[in-house]
């Protein structure tokens, strides 16, 4: 997965670099006798879109309310046992542990690496074991906010060995996105990129 990350890294690198070559290495006068005025302002549009502007409140978006994982929690008060197999039923990684009552006031995060490492390992019970005493504590959380882009929750994810980063805003928690989420809308967002320069090249725009 870490070296699929930084494939996509330099993939995308290398797209920016060549579409940047592109459309920026003429000169004014060259590009005025290549280009209609219609086209110049194609070109103008298609930099507005811009490279790497996805963020993190369109890939929450994207998941829609009801998607497995777009917002599944449990208290520090739930077994071990109860979360691992929310984990499971959903299909999921990590839940979000908040505070009982109080869904939105995050007192952490447990995954399948805390289970691994702080229950099999330690040979303690999952039935009689809470959540609290093995989740990852909230000072210790990494998060990212609505407007973090994409890349940027990518690179946070691999440089701190994750896969699951919590959403954050004012008004507390509002969702939490996997490594597969941000890999997805990477990998769309650099598809489409490609769409926009080859209509541009090919005057659709």
């Amino acid at each position: 997965m870490q070296g699929g990350i930084q494939t996509i890294f330099s993939h995308g690198n290398v797209l920016k670099n060549a579409v940047l070559r592109h459309v920026r290495v003429l000169s004014p006068a060259t590009r005025s006798l290549m280009f209609t005025r219609h086209e110049s302002a194609s070109a103008a549009r298609m930099e507005e879109h811009g490279f790497e502007s996805t963020t993190i409140s369109d890939v929450l978006s994207a998941k829609g309310k009801s998607a497995d994982g777009s917002w599944l929690w449990c208290t520090t008060e739930d077994t071990v046992y109860d979360a691992v197999k929310s984990m499971t039923q959903h299909n999921v990684g990590a839940l979000v542990v908040v505070k009982p009552g109080e869904q939105k006031s995050v007192a952490g995060i447990i995954t399948e690496r805390d289970y691994l490492r702080k229950m099999i390992v330690q040979g303690r019970s999952s039935k009689t074991t809470k959540v609290g005493d093995i989740m990852t504590e909230e000072n210790k959380l990494i998060t990212v906010k609505p407007d973090t882009k994409v890349l940027m929750a990518m690179q946070l994810m691999t440089d701190n060995r994750i896969r699951h980063i919590p959403v954050v805003d004012e008004s507390g928690m509002i969702g939490m996105v996997s490594i597969g989420d941000v890999v997805r809308a990477v990998v769309t967002e650099h598809r489409d990129e490609l769409t926009r320069l080859n209509d541009f090249i090919q005057g659709g725009y």
